[in-house]
């Protein structure tokens, strides 16, 4: 393992030590300094570094872990995770490239754009301690002119600062994030649900009609990036995927 860097103290100084511990060890990895696979500094080597307690430096780790940037071993240390998610990710494609691969025409309908406050259930979906404002935004996708999904998605403003100010109709808030908030991590869980008389009406769907709503959570930056539900019909609607 290379030298370790020494923390660097001027733009995050005010930040609370064990934020400051996580964005070092960010660093180090997106700098090629600590490559996949490689073990990091020990809890009491960087506790030492920073001048802090272990249980700071196990908090950072242990949020890092959670996000899968890292893995920790029992007994044997703490290491840089693999990339083990991009195989799944594969399969979760952006709607409007999987609609063009079916060679037909894709179009967004932007239902809401908006700021709004995190209610105790996002704040707990986001990791938040304390009360923060959320990104907004309800859009309809279509397939030559036939609604096939609602994506309902809030998003962290410290990831992607300028969300409000895209034009939805020309590009997918999934390509927007993906380029403006590079992956480390991703969640996501398929259930069957009924849709609100709101959602079922921008879907054109017959009155008592499931939906199938892939729910999903991603990470970027270290913190939770965004949380969307993605509604579709179940008549036009099908996952598929293979391993």
């Amino acid at each position: 393992m290379r030298p370790p860097s020494q923390p660097d103290p001027s733009p995050s100084a005010a930040a609370p030590a064990f934020q400051r511990i996580k964005d070092y060890v960010l660093q180090q990895i997106q700098s090629g300094q600590w490559q996949q696979g490689q073990a990091i500094p020990s809890e009491a080597a960087l506790a030492k570094q920073f001048g802090v307690a272990r249980m700071t430096v196990n908090r950072a780790l242990r949020e890092l872990s959670d996000d899968q940037t890292l893995t920790r071993v029992q007994g044997s240390g703490t290491f840089v995770a693999q990339h083990k998610y991009q195989s799944t990710l594969v399969q979760l494609r952006n709607i409007a490239d999987e609609i063009a691969a079916r060679g037909h025409l894709h179009r967004g309908e932007l239902q809401r754009l908006e700021r709004c406050k995190a209610e105790p259930a996002l704040m707990h979906e986001f990791k938040l301690e304390l009360p923060h404002t959320l990104f907004h935004s309800v859009v309809v996708h279509y397939e030559n002119d036939l609604p096939i999904q609602l994506e309902d998605r809030y998003v962290n403003p410290a990831v992607a600062p300028d969300y409000l100010s895209q034009d939805f109709a020309s590009q997918t808030p999934n390509a927007y994030l993906m380029r403006v908030a590079p992956l480390q991590g991703v969640e996501f869980s398929i259930e069957a649900g009924m849709p609100s008389a709101e959602m079922a009406e921008l879907l054109r769907m017959e009155a008592q009609e499931p939906c199938l709503v892939l729910r999903r959570r991603t990470h970027s930056q270290g913190q939770v990036a965004s949380v969307s539900a993605l509604w579709h019909p179940a008549s036009r609607y099908q996952f598929t995927g293979s391993f």
